[in-house]
Protein backbone atom coordinates (compact mmCIF):
# COMPACT_ATOMS: atom_id res chain seq x y z
CA UNK A 1 0.00 0.00 0.00
CA UNK A 2 1.94 3.07 -1.03
CA UNK A 3 0.84 6.43 0.49
CA UNK A 4 2.84 9.00 -2.58
CA UNK A 5 1.21 11.77 -3.74
CA UNK A 6 -0.88 12.12 -0.90
CA UNK A 7 -0.35 14.55 1.88
CA UNK A 8 -2.53 15.57 4.92
CA UNK A 9 -1.53 19.31 5.20
CA UNK A 10 0.75 18.40 7.81
CA UNK A 11 4.03 17.02 7.09
CA UNK A 12 6.75 16.01 10.03
CA UNK A 13 10.49 17.27 10.00
CA UNK A 14 12.68 14.13 10.67
CA UNK A 15 15.82 16.04 11.37
CA UNK A 16 14.08 18.44 14.31
CA UNK A 17 10.86 16.53 15.06
CA UNK A 18 8.74 19.66 14.69
CA UNK A 19 5.17 19.46 12.24
CA UNK A 20 5.21 22.18 8.95
CA UNK A 21 2.36 23.22 7.68
CA UNK A 22 2.35 22.87 3.97
CA UNK A 23 1.02 26.38 2.71
CA UNK A 24 0.20 24.89 -0.78
CA UNK A 25 -2.90 22.80 0.40
CA UNK A 26 -6.16 22.75 -1.34
CA UNK A 27 -8.98 24.79 0.35
CA UNK A 28 -12.97 24.46 -0.54
CA UNK A 29 -15.68 26.80 -0.15
CA UNK A 30 -18.82 24.82 0.80
CA UNK A 31 -20.52 25.77 -2.82
CA UNK A 32 -21.22 28.77 -5.04
CA UNK A 33 -22.60 32.29 -4.00
CA UNK A 34 -26.64 32.10 -4.38
CA UNK A 35 -27.07 34.56 -6.95
CA UNK A 36 -25.16 32.80 -9.42
CA UNK A 37 -26.83 29.52 -9.60
CA UNK A 38 -29.21 28.89 -11.99
CA UNK A 39 -32.22 27.78 -9.87
CA UNK A 40 -31.45 31.35 -8.20
CA UNK A 41 -32.79 32.73 -11.81
CA UNK A 42 -35.78 30.00 -11.75
CA UNK A 43 -37.06 31.58 -8.82
CA UNK A 44 -36.68 35.10 -9.50
CA UNK A 45 -38.10 34.78 -12.58
CA UNK A 46 -41.07 32.32 -11.65
CA UNK A 47 -41.75 34.82 -8.48
CA UNK A 48 -41.77 37.58 -10.85
CA UNK A 49 -44.57 35.24 -13.01
CA UNK A 50 -46.46 34.77 -10.24
CA UNK A 51 -47.21 38.40 -8.57
CA UNK A 52 -47.80 39.44 -12.09
CA UNK A 53 -50.07 37.10 -13.05
CA UNK A 54 -51.64 38.04 -9.69
CA UNK A 55 -51.98 41.78 -10.30
CA UNK A 56 -53.45 40.87 -14.29
CA UNK A 57 -55.90 38.08 -13.77
CA UNK A 58 -58.99 39.19 -11.59
CA UNK A 59 -62.63 38.85 -12.12
CA UNK A 60 -65.38 41.32 -11.77
CA UNK A 61 -64.20 42.76 -8.89
CA UNK A 62 -66.43 40.18 -6.37
CA UNK A 63 -64.78 37.82 -4.37
CA UNK A 64 -66.31 34.50 -6.34
CA UNK A 65 -64.82 35.58 -9.59
CA UNK A 66 -61.11 36.85 -8.26
CA UNK A 67 -59.64 33.19 -9.82
CA UNK A 68 -56.21 33.89 -8.65
CA UNK A 69 -56.50 36.41 -5.31
CA UNK A 70 -54.07 37.74 -3.32
CA UNK A 71 -54.48 34.74 -0.52
CA UNK A 72 -53.61 32.48 -3.85
CA UNK A 73 -50.79 34.19 -4.65
CA UNK A 74 -49.04 34.97 -1.51
CA UNK A 75 -49.40 30.95 -0.72
CA UNK A 76 -47.52 30.06 -3.98
CA UNK A 77 -45.16 32.27 -3.48
CA UNK A 78 -44.37 31.04 -0.27
CA UNK A 79 -44.47 27.80 -1.40
CA UNK A 80 -42.12 28.46 -3.91
CA UNK A 81 -39.67 30.16 -1.48
CA UNK A 82 -39.60 27.43 1.00
CA UNK A 83 -38.86 25.25 -2.27
CA UNK A 84 -36.00 27.30 -3.03
CA UNK A 85 -34.63 27.60 0.62
CA UNK A 86 -34.77 23.52 0.80
CA UNK A 87 -33.14 23.45 -2.38
CA UNK A 88 -30.37 25.29 -1.60
CA UNK A 89 -29.83 23.70 1.89
CA UNK A 90 -29.57 20.26 -0.21
CA UNK A 91 -27.09 22.01 -2.05
CA UNK A 92 -24.87 23.38 0.62
CA UNK A 93 -24.96 19.70 2.49
CA UNK A 94 -23.08 17.81 0.04
CA UNK A 95 -20.77 19.54 -1.89
CA UNK A 96 -17.52 21.81 -2.12
CA UNK A 97 -16.63 24.13 -4.56
CA UNK A 98 -12.13 24.13 -4.39
CA UNK A 99 -10.16 26.52 -5.02
CA UNK A 100 -6.32 27.37 -4.17
CA UNK A 101 -5.41 29.80 -1.12
CA UNK A 102 -2.79 32.00 -2.19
Amino acid sequence: MSATGATSGRDRDVTTGSHTVDDNRRLSTETKASYKTTEFIAYVAVLAGILIAGAIISGDGSDNNDFFGAGRVWLYATILTVGYMISRGLAKAGSRDPYDAG
